[in-house]
């Protein structure tokens, strides 16, 4: 089992490799903005997609917005 921080930091290391640095922040501003059931929202808030899916649709949008760092 990992501690709290090394959860924290794979964690931003997952999202910066999936979204790039600028989404990812923008991600986790998003979520600490607003209150929220992160679990439900899981469940309906993502497309029933794998990771690896997601992570290929975001960097096909970050490539086309021209926002790959």
């Amino acid at each position: 089992m990992t501690t709290e921080t090394e959860n924290r930091l794979q964690g931003m290391r997952a999202l910066i490799d999936a979204l790039g640095l600028v989404e990812a922040e923008r991600f986790v501003v998003s979520i600490n903005r607003e209150r929220f059931d992160y679990t439900t929202w899981r469940k309906t808030g993502l497309p029933d997609l794998s990771i690896d899916q997601i992570a290929a649709r975001a960097n096909q949008l970050s490539a086309k917005l021209g926002t790959n760092p």
